[in-house]
């Protein structure tokens, strides 16, 4: 039985429309005042389940919000809105004690193994500290579990690594080491946050194959996080792709590297590393970088780097400046100074907008500025951006541009996954047309 099949009461975590913002401090005034300069939207409307024994990838670029959502599964970072039943039970918003009863059944692996280990606590003293925080076990019963404990994750004999410091270690023991203190207290979910990512690639896949040996025996629910797509597949289930804080595709691994979907789960695939040096693969990688999480793009989060966005995947004044810029930096020194010279201040394309004003350069007028833009759409006639431009018109000494308003995309059900995206939503597709139709 697959996971999507899976009957409701084998939901081991439920999380439904789960938000958790950073507040940002911003200057001295704002600050004496008791203003807020914003917020970094880390994890922005997440719901899924998880189910009991799978392994669900979460995956995407650094800064997707992947760590935040895990530590916010697991408490240690609170979340701004939405809830997360683990076992039936509402934990979102239990008090630190309430939490620490239920952190028995609830352990991280981090990332790093250099630094998850106290440097001054031996090997016995790390491993078996949640056995101390919890009373759980002293004396002898504790140095049978911890021992226990090690041996289960290849550390044997126990006795040659419970007196030993983490600097007498290899980064694959330190890593074995962190797993089985997380282990030790016997939890149904293991949050596993990009486990191998600082090891050797040597020792990389032993620590999974590890990870799949105690999934089999002890029946572990892992949430695994991860950048990686190639150890994704070996190692989950179900896989969620995430961008700038969002679930943009979600179903099972086959089904994620046989058929992705959304245009950002082709670019991570696109980008896997292929072995052997002798063939060519298409790249074709997303432009630009990774936008700004506090102030992220309208409509789909992803539309400043998609090749196929289109009306109504939410352009705004931020992404003109986009375009200007990329074509000014490829210009020469003349062309670049006679087209700089027509515009005015671009800064003020800065401010999020779907309807604002290009001003004229010093001597020239609206209509200046209007005959370089339609110069430009000319050149680049397959740039997403001008189709979501509704209007552009000319005053005396500026350019009024009226975008297309965003539509916000939808996770919806497509086969076995769960797609955001525009091009699978008959809605979009509709108003799209329309929007096209209007501007004929």
């Amino acid at each position: 039985m697959s996971a999507l099949e899976s009957p409701q009461e084998d939901v081991l975590v439920s999380v439904r429309g789960l938000k958790t913002y950073y507040s940002l401090r911003g200057s001295f005034g704002q600050r004496l005042v008791g203003r807020e300069a914003g917020h970094v939207k880390a994890v922005d409307d997440v719901s899924f389940d998880l189910y009991r024994g799978e392994v669900l990838g979460l995956v995407g670029e650094s800064g997707s919000g992947k760590t935040t959502l895990g530590r916010t599964l697991l408490g240690l970072v609170p979340a701004t809105e939405g809830t997360v039943t683990f076992e039936g039970e509402e934990i979102t918003h239990k008090s630190e004690r309430d939490l620490r009863a239920l952190r028995r059944r609830m352990q991280i692996v981090f990332q790093d193994p250099h630094a998850s280990l106290n440097p001054a606590m031996t090997i016995e003293q790390s491993v078996g500290h949640p056995l101390t925080i919890h009373r759980i076990a002293r004396g002898g019963e504790y140095r049978r579990r911890v021992s226990e404990a090690l041996e289960t994750v290849g550390l044997a004999p126990a006795e040659q690594f419970l007196d030993k410091y983490p600097s007498d270690l290899s980064g694959g023991q330190k890593q074995r080491a962190v797993i089985a203190r997380a282990i030790i207290l016997n939890p149904l979910l293991l949050v596993a946050d990009e486990p191998v990512s600082m090891l050797d690639m040597s020792v990389r896949a032993k620590i999974l194959e590890l990870m799949l040996n105690l999934k089999r025996e002890f029946r572990f629910t892992y949430l695994y996080i991860t950048h990686d797509l190639a150890t994704a597949k070996f190692f989950c289930d179900r896989i969620a792709i995430l961008y700038l804080g969002r679930i943009v595709e979600m179903g099972p691994s086959a089904a994620i590297y046989d058929d992705p979907k959304h245009p950002y789960t082709k670019a991570l695939l696109r980008a896997i590393p292929e072995p052997d040096p002798l063939r060519s693969v298409p790249r074709d990688l997303p432009r630009g970088e990774v936008p700004d999480a506090a102030s992220p793009p309208l409509g789909c989060s992803f539309h400043p780097r998609c090749s196929v966005a289109f009306e109504v995947c939410g352009w705004e004044s931020r992404d003109l400046r986009d375009l200007l810029e990329i074509r000014w930096a490829q210009l020469s020194e003349a062309e670049f100074e006679a087209e700089r010279s027509t515009i005015g201040d671009i800064v003020p394309l800065d401010a999020p907008s779907t309807s604002f004003r290009l001003a004229a350069g010093s001597g020239r007028e609206g209509g200046d500025v209007l005959t370089l833009l339609e110069t430009i759409r000319r050149e680049t006639p397959d740039e997403p951006f001008w189709k979501g431009v509704r209007k552009l018109t000319a005053a005396d000494r500026y350019v009024e541009v009226e975008l297309f308003t965003p539509l916000v995309p939808r996770l919806l059900p497509l086969g076995s996954s769960q797609v955001e995206c525009h091009l699978y939503d008959h809605d979009a597709l509709q108003e799209a047309g329309n929007r096209r139709a209007e501007t004929l």
